[in-house]
């Protein structure tokens, strides 16, 4: 029931935008954060936004570049992916749960499907 959209090919340097969508209302009253998975590798967290005061949680090596964000009039979480890095090329996961160790995966009750990006040199 969430919907991860937005992914695609990009070259170093450049950005997308992310989109999770929620069609059954998982987002009221949960955190929301973006994991990744990248091949041979285990699934990381990268950035959560909690619902009551959107307060924002970003790992280091994606803090400065990447920016989350929620619009719970339309049911959507965003994650801005700039100045992009192979390294980041990976699956992005959207999650959504109510526990407070925003950083593990067990923490989310409900999980988007993925989206690929691939960042090229």
């Amino acid at each position: 029931q969430l919907q991860a959209s937005g992914g695609g090919l990009v070259q170093a340097g450049g950005s997308l935008k992310l989109s999770c969508t929620d069609s059954k209302r998982a987002f009221t009253n949960r955190g929301v954060a973006w994991f990744r998975q990248a091949p041979g590798k285990e699934r990381e967290f990268v950035a959560a936004i909690r619902w009551s005061d959107r307060n924002t949680r970003y790992a280091n090596s994606v803090r400065g570049r990447f920016t989350i964000s929620r619009d719970n009039a339309k049911n959507t979480v965003y994650l801005q992916l700039n100045s992009l890095t192979p390294g980041d090329t990976a699956v992005y996961y959207c999650a959504a749960g109510g526990g407070e160790s925003y950083w593990r995966t067990n923490t989310y009750d409900y999980w988007g499907q993925g989206t690929q990006v691939t960042v090229s040199s």
